[in-house]
């Protein structure tokens, strides 16, 4: 597990594409009970640890994931990503290059449960959630193209979704029309940075996480 920031209030680690947040039908151990072990050992702590779940990321996704350590920041935490106080950047891996270098998607999406998917449409329906994202092209490689995403809204399934519907499917992702998959069953998409004020402390906390290894991530001649 690799550790991008701890404090008395907070963890951020920085997530495999094969780790769950939280524990799932698969009973596979999630990597908030992975953090409880890991803050168990190195204090020496006695009885339960407490580890807050303040956001997720999908299973196949990489990249930063904000842990709270006390219940103060816990709900502080929660507050700020209901609010949209806390500013997450992705980077996607793309085969087809957007017909704009750059430019704000707009959407309403409808969760189907059953599918475990996101349908996204150009206009308000029933059941809809309006979901906001602005890309950009900051990178290519021979055979792809790297966009950073900045979240306005957090929607399930959002930026996978409204890129698909861009026409630009995350590699590896089949759900969303990617032609094939990844060898390891991940998907080209990391959560990069997040930057908020502190729950406590009310410092400016801006956090970045390494792409993961290989050459697919780090073959981009960027712009």
């Amino acid at each position: 597990m690799k550790v991008v920031y701890e404090d008395n209030h907070i963890i951020v680690v920085n997530k495999t594409s094969s780790e769950i947040v939280q524990g799932d039908k698969t009973g596979d151990t999630p990597l908030s009970d992975i953090v409880k072990q890991y803050l168990k050992e190195k204090y020496n702590k006695p009885g339960n640890v407490f580890i807050g779940v303040t956001h997720r990321l999908d299973r196949p996704v990489s990249g930063l994931v904000v842990f709270a350590k006390t219940s103060k920041a816990l709900s502080r935490l929660n507050e700020m990503f209901k609010n949209s106080a806390v500013r997450k950047t992705y980077w996607a891996i793309v085969k087809n290059r957007p017909e704009k270098d750059e430019g704000e998607l707009v959407h309403f999406l409808v969760r189907n449960e059953k599918q475990n998917k996101s349908y996204a449409y150009d206009r308000e329906v029933p059941h809809s959630k309006k979901a906001i994202l602005h890309y950009r092209v900051i990178g290519q490689s021979e055979n792809y193209y790297l966009l950073e995403i900045d979240l306005k809204t957090g929607r399930h399934h959002q930026i996978r979704c409204q890129l698909a519907k861009m026409g630009c499917p995350i590699k590896g992702d089949l759900k969303y029309g990617f032609p094939r998959s990844n060898p390891d069953g991940s998907i080209c998409l990391h959560a990069r940075k997040v930057c908020f004020v502190h729950p406590v402390s009310k410092e400016n906390i801006e956090l970045e996480a390494p792409v993961p290894e290989g050459n697919l991530w780090n073959g981009f001649r960027m712009f």
